[in-house]
């Protein structure tokens, strides 16, 4: 089956890393897939994956230009669906499939449809195209009582998965690159600084002290880039350790594209989140072997079995969020068991092969 994929852009994020994981996998599974992007800063990792990166470029809103060369792509290698996963790559992909009666058109909601232009697009494409896809049960709750968003019985709910050969680590130490002792424990968060309401980066800071104290010897890494207009959340999130004295161990990285080196580093790995669609970043880390400490929103209790696979803590609740932090950190067999029951569960519902599998099998119900 020929599959045309479209991302405006290939910069690092939930659906990106979505992808490169399918085009990695996609033959195994039966898929010959094609990939349209202006590009990105994950290039580099597509290339590696030896996946070929069709460059259109999209200069208005709305491109006649980008149309049609999606419609060639369709056209000369006789694509059988299209699948688009933000609004944008969906309506440039119904406008080229358009009249094409053998192609058939998905869209993927990954997370909060954020800006009222971009709902109007999704109200618009939902009953259009031939399937939709939403990435939690939550979330296809939250998009309809939020945002107004009808979704009829071609919506499907398919997990995100994460590929567990990607998260092999290279033997990098994240350890060694900082200087940490080996005896000491490394705790640490991998999510942007979003200028929205999504990460909350300043509840693990808030939580830090505690920690430190109860602990010992324990640093701290943030992984993830500063989005425009999130500087003042960045800002205050090193100004906060700075008066606390704890800036030499706590770590902000900055965007890294080392993220299996770093979760293979980490003795407890926390994700605080306000808002989320169904985070590819608790599917790596369970994947990876991880134990966790997660936010109590939906998305999150849906992936960890309302906490039977991770710790929970109450959103800006860094009190509750420090004490299981250090109870993970001081119950090491505690630690282990949870974490070897998560990688179990992970592997049954958030590997890369069971989101394929569910993939393949709602491409072929619409053919």
């Amino acid at each position: 089956m020929k599959v045309l994929k479209y991302l405006d852009t290939l910069n690092r994020g939930g659906a990106e890393m979505q992808v490169l994981d399918i085009c990695r996998n996609a033959a195994r599974f039966g898929l010959d897939v094609t990939l349209a992007t202006r590009g990105g800063t994950l290039e580099p990792e597509f290339e590696a994956a030896g996946i070929e990166i069709v460059r259109l470029e999209r200069r208005f809103p709305v491109d006649p230009k980008l149309v049609g060369d999606l419609r060639s792509i369709v056209k000369d290698r006789q694509i059988d669906v299209v699948h688009g996963y933000q609004s944008v790559d969906g309506l440039h992909l119904h406008l080229a499939a358009r009249g094409m009666k053998n192609v058939r058109e998905v869209l993927s909601f990954q997370g909060f449809v954020q800006d009222a232009k971009n709902r109007l697009v999704a109200k618009l494409l939902l009953p259009r195209v031939d399937a939709n896809i939403v990435v939690s049960r939550w979330l296809k709750d939250w998009l309809a009582a939020e945002r107004g968003l009808k979704f009829g019985e071609s919506t499907h709910v398919i997990y995100n998965g994460a590929d567990p050969e990607r998260l092999r680590p290279t033997g990098h130490s994240i350890r060694a690159e900082l200087a940490i002792a080996g005896d000491a424990k490394l705790v640490g968060m991998v999510g942007n600084f979003y200028r929205d309401a999504r990460k909350d980066q300043m509840t693990v800071v808030k939580a830090l002290g505690s920690i430190f104290e109860h602990v010992g010897d324990v640093h701290c890494v943030f992984a993830g880039k500063v989005e425009d207009g999130a500087e003042k959340k960045f800002d205050a999130c090193q100004e906060f350790v700075r008066y606390r004295g704890i800036a030499d161990r706590v770590h902000f990285l900055g965007g890294r594209t080392d993220i299996p080196d770093i979760l293979a580093g980490l003795d407890v790995f926390i994700f605080s989140s306000l808002h989320e669609g169904l985070p590819v970043a608790i599917s790596e880390a369970m994947l990876a072997g991880v134990p966790m400490v997660v936010s109590d929103i939906g998305p999150h209790l849906e992936a960890t079995n309302d906490g039977e696979f991770a710790r929970i803590f109450p959103t800006k609740d860094h009190r509750t969020l420090a004490d299981a932090v250090i109870g993970l950190l001081k119950e090491k067999k505690a630690a282990d068991d949870l974490a070897s029951r998560a990688r179990s569960h992970a592997a049954a519902n958030f590997s890369i092969d069971a989101h394929l599998g569910n993939l393949v099998r709602l491409y072929q119900q619409i053919r």
